[in-house]
């Protein structure tokens, strides 16, 4: 606090409201010399006091300041919550130093706005108390660290990005082999009796490869090679049904709080890894309370304007729904913050290190915003960014029949893995279904030249060496334009868009691995769908 000496002159502009400017000579050379703009503001909320350096930084003259209100050197949308804060201050006077003052955006004379850091503190002069700002432009400072910021996110992008083509092109092979030991294994389960000795152990094998399948799939939507189903959701929907099972997970230990503000907008994404996504983090959070906490879960409505996007370069301004996941954990120190995406980077004992890769992959595939904010012994809090979409989210979708028995129809399968291909001639002619086989797109066109073989459908591989299922298909359809195809594949998205699919009467898409059932009821179903008319 600064205290003026005793009889100092003081000055009224004419016209104005609140104490007059300070008049000692002394006080007024000093201000002249400080090297930050300081302005003055009475318990009225008006301008007493203003330098030669805040006539420098904003623009405007001494005259045109004194009298006015603080809030003409601030952008309108911040005016309202600024008076509060001016108000609360004079209130309970403090000093803040330089070394840890508050980032603040202000305004020019001619509307431009500049970042700029503020601290505060108090004179006295009689009985009013004057609050002082020094003011210090940092748009030199904001823009390096800006620039530093997007240099960081541009080097973490390219290493997940490398290491995430080399997963999605492990994740791909690994799918075709475990594709063929869960069938596989089921061939022999059904050829054994009941009572058999080896059925289990044929049981636990299908399981392995179930359990392998789960952890390809979540380097596939780490590296964004997972075919994703969007539809249009009600995040808070989607919230509201996980709730009783994220509470059975965490335990009684940690004490869960849902809050979704009504009129929540609508996202669109996959639900099942929306579902995913909030799972992973309620046991993230849940791991690191081992001796309970809180967890927090909200979702908001929120406008993401200009200033947060120029901030966040790869965000567009606009209409998001905020996840925000918060816990009282142990938190993590900011080396760690910087790699929890990493697939296999882990902090635990036992584990994947998968993942918080997956939730990267599955939020920035729906067009989002991942951010973790964490430091130790003060928790962690998780906020997501969705965009909004105006569409209505869509019902539920009934669930389907068990798969008919084919009626001796023409399948023929076009896949260029020897074991994959066998594996699906043998679970269609168990299926009721005559097969023709071809491991590469030439043999499958010379197959589909000859008009007097029928063919009811295809399935074909889209990653083939010789050509891509896709070209594949526009070359046959060339000689049998009706012909109707399922395209299966560990990962599509660099090659094949789903809407493609969605929107074709005659085409279908399954995923690797697929079961029996999957593959059959898929076939079955196109092939009953209604012809398309012409």
């Amino acid at each position: 606090m600064v205290r003026l000496p005793d009889g100092a002159a003081v000055e009224r502009k004419p016209g104005a409201t609140g104490a007059a400017p300070v008049g000692s000579k002394a006080f007024e050379e000093f201000l002249e010399f400080v090297p930050d703009a300081i302005v003055g503001v009475g318990s009225s909320g008006r301008i007493v006091l203003v330098n030669r350096q805040a006539e420098d930084l904003f623009g405007y003259s001494r005259e045109q300041l004194i009298g006015e209100t603080l809030e003409k050197l601030v952008p309108d949308r911040f005016r309202e919550v600024h008076t509060v804060h001016r108000s609360s201050y004079l209130d309970e006077p403090r000093r803040r130093p330089m070394g840890v003052g508050v980032e603040f955006v202000a305004m020019h004379s001619d509307g431009s706005e500049f970042p700029v850091e503020v601290s505060l503190s108090h004179l006295e002069l009689g009985n009013e108390t004057i609050a002082t700002a020094a003011v210090r432009d940092i748009s030199e400072r904001a823009e390096s660290e800006r620039e530093r910021a997007l240099q960081d996110q541009l080097q973490r992008a390219r290493r997940l990005e490398s290491v995430g083509q080399l997963a999605g092109g492990i994740a791909h092979d690994f799918n075709n082999i475990l594709g063929v030991i869960m069938n596989y294994a089921e061939f022999v389960a059904d050829d054994l009796g009941a009572d058999s000795r080896a059925q289990q152990d044929v049981e636990e094998i299908r399981r392995a490869a179930e359990r392998a399948a789960a952890l390809t799939r979540q380097l596939l939507i780490f590296s964004r090679r997972e075919v994703a189903k969007p539809e249009v959701l009600a995040l808070g929907a989607v919230v509201g049904a996980l709730e009783n099972l994220l509470r059975r997970a965490l335990g009684e230990r940690v004490e869960m709080t849902v809050a979704i503000d009504s009129g929540l907008g609508a996202i669109e994404a996959d639900p099942g890894q929306i579902e995913q996504v909030l799972v992973n983090l309620a046991v993230n959070a849940r791991d690191a309370m081992p001796d309970g906490g809180r967890l927090l879960i909200e979702a908001e409505n929120v406008d993401l304007d200009d200033d947060y996007a120029y901030m966040h370069p790869e965000t567009e301004p606009g209409r998001y729904i905020r996840l925000k996941v918060s816990d009282t954990g142990v938190g993590m120190s900011r080396e760690t913050v910087d790699r929890i995406f990493e697939p296999f980077f882990t902090t635990k004992s036992e584990g994947t290190g998968l993942g918080l890769a997956t939730v990267y992959g599955i939020v920035t595939g729906a067009g989002g915003r991942i951010d973790v904010y964490s430091e130790p012994t003060f928790g962690t809090t998780v906020k997501i960014h969705f965009p909004v979409t105006d569409a209505a989210p869509e019902r539920p979708l009934a669930e389907t029949e068990g798969a008919k028995d084919g009626n001796g129809e023409v399948v023929l399968v076009v896949e260029d893995e020897h074991d994959v291909k066998r594996m699906a001639e043998r679970i269609l002619t168990k299926g009721g279904y005559s097969v023709l086989g071809a491991t590469k797109g030439s043999e499958a066109l010379e197959i589909c030249r000859d008009r007097e073989r029928p063919i009811d459908l295809m399935l074909t591989d889209v990653i083939m060496p010789e050509m891509l299922g896709t070209e594949l298909v526009d070359r046959v359809r060339e000689l049998r334009p009706d012909l109707r195809v399922i395209y299966m594949s560990g990962y599509s998205h660099d090659v094949l868009a789903p809407q493609a699919l969605t929107e074709s009467g005659d085409s279908a898409f399954i995923e690797k691995p697929f079961s029996a059932r999957v593959l059959t009821e898929a076939v079955r179903e196109l092939l009953d769908r209604p012809a398309r008319a012409n």
